[in-house]
């Protein structure tokens, strides 16, 4: 009989689940947005309830869709949207705040203050990142300081803390009546809260943080058997969940990205750059973070580089929501294709600060070279454009940091259907730019991961022979992007420093 991994993608804006068979391939998903709750200019938040009801109802649609039963099921893998903050109360099982959003900069005073006893750095040696927003730790400080029912539940001993992962695990195993606290390592390492080399939590910064250790999950693998869903729940089977990764390392596995020196970059939300960098940890000296890539079981730990943007899928969804220039995303290419250039305009969208290679968390968005021949085709334009200056930024660094130059890059996400973004991409980089037959890494990773973990994948070297190209583009020798055109967009990015006080 034909067996089938799922394979829960919970994003930043929708949660999905999807089937894959043995050769990667999808056969059934199902997706569903979630609300984007914003209080207050640089707040993001998410109802942890709305996201647990969307991944029961994604589950029995995806399964629908397959045309299959949760027997022909062996096993779930998890990817999430890292640094999404939650604090729910075991007891009663009840969020006690909205889950505060990666890309949420509300606590930029908690950064600062740390910043001001040892700099940006001071626990960089330890967990491989700089103090920025981004991050867990830094979400939960604010959590504790500021709501009152998260510092009452913490002192009692009663609240649990965790990423999406968790939270999903959580509850799929029982909730309230037993479920399995516990995380991997790829989300554990973008707490700030982890020691790298030990893949242990660090108690040093944690009491510094004032975060009490009974809040945390415990740290796994990112591919073993966790525990079992429940018969009653939304699979309506015991299903293993056998697999967890952060959505950035699940896009890397998607993409067999297996030997050191092999990247990728995801456009989603944001977009995210990773290169392997073997078993080694790596410091970055160019604005980039070091992280878990994957941890296979017993297996040696797997390292990355990562360079990570805060806005380019978003970009275009802020132009459809907030400024109502398309109906749908898919649209943006069509108008950015009525202009044969941005008219001038550079479109920096530091939302929530500019993430790598500057993580300077004081910036703010700006449109620049504005006059009155600039139309709706050039604002189109210009947002494509940003993703792609962003991420020749991200490259740089990488190659700097690496020692070791990029000669192709595999891409993946939602926005890679877009051509005129992947072409430009292609000529702002100076290299081959391709894109898999399943652009749907992510949630390609996770299902191998559990996958690997049950056996229905013996090994890496299967899951490279799924690996097939679906299209690539090559840069023009006759484009300025790498050259006038990208000096022209550092010079922008400039202009969104320090523009918070």
């Amino acid at each position: 009989m034909t067996k089938f991994v799922a394979s829960i993608d919970q994003g930043t804006t929708s949660t999905r689940c999807m089937i894959f068979n043995h050769a990667g391939q999808p056969v059934g998903m199902h997706q569903m947005e979630h609300e984007q709750i914003m209080p207050q200019p640089g707040w993001v938040e998410h109802d942890p309830l709305e996201i647990w009801a969307r991944t029961q109802d994604v589950i029995k649609g995806s399964i629908k869709n397959a045309g299959i039963t949760a027997d022909d099921l062996v096993a779930v893998g998890i990817t999430n949207q890292r640094e999404t903050t939650l604090v729910w109360d075991k007891n009663t099982g009840q969020p006690l705040h909205n889950a505060v959003v990666w890309m949420d900069t509300r606590n930029a005073g908690v950064v600062a203050d740390l910043v001001k006893d040892g700099g940006q750095d001071r626990f960089r040696p330890q967990t491989g990142l700089p103090l920025a927003t981004y991050f867990s730790g830094l979400k939960i400080k604010w959590l504790l300081e500021n709501v009152p029912a998260v510092r009452e539940a913490a002192d009692k001993g009663d609240a649990l803390f965790g990423n999406i992962d968790t939270w999903l695990i959580w509850n799929l195993t029982g909730g309230v009546n037993g479920g399995i606290h516990v995380t991997d390592v790829t989300n554990a390492s973008r707490t700030m809260l982890m020691n790298l080399d030990t893949l242990t939590w660090n108690s040093e910064i944690a009491n510094i943080m004032g975060i009490p250790m009974s809040m945390l999950p415990e740290i796994r693998s990112s591919s073993e058997v966790y525990g079992h869903t429940l018969a009653d729940g939304p699979f309506g089977r015991e299903l293993p969940i056998a697999g967890i990764l952060g959505d950035q390392q699940a896009a890397t596995v998607g993409q067999t990205c297996f030997s050191a020196g092999e990247a990728k970059n995801t456009y989603g939300t944001g977009c995210f750059m990773i290169l392997n960098t073997g078993t080694e940890v790596v410091q970055s000296e160019n604005g980039l973070l070091t992280t878990v890539c994957y941890k296979f079981g017993d297996e040696p730990t797997v390292y990355a580089l990562e360079g990570s943007i805060a806005i380019s899928g978003a970009l275009v969804q802020w132009l459809r929501d907030n400024l109502k220039l398309i109906d749908d995303a898919p649209e943006v290419e069509a108008l950015a294709s009525t202009v044969e250039d941005n008219g001038g305009i550079y479109f920096v969208p530091a939302f929530s600060g500019l993430y790598a290679p500057y993580w300077k968390d004081d910036a703010r968005g700006a449109i620049v070279g504005m006059t009155r021949f600039v139309n709706r085709g050039h604002f189109a334009r210009a947002t494509l454009e940003a993703t792609a200056f962003q991420t020749r930024e991200v490259l740089d660094a990488m190659n700097l940091d690496s020692g070791v130059e990029l000669t192709a890059l595999k891409v993946d996400g939602g926005m890679v259907q877009n051509e005129l973004l992947m072409q430009f991409q292609a000529d702002v980089l100076g290299v081959p730019v391709i894109r898999p037959t399943v652009p749907e890494t992510t949630s390609l990773g996770a299902a191998y991961a559990a996958g690997l973990a049950v056996g229905f994948w013996a090994n890496t070297d299967e899951m490279r022979s799924n690996w097939g190209e679906d299209k690539q583009w090559a840069p023009d020798a006759d484009s300025n992007a790498s050259t006038d055109l990208f000096k022209m967009w550092k010079k922008a990015v400039t202009r969104t420093f320090d523009w918070v006080e």
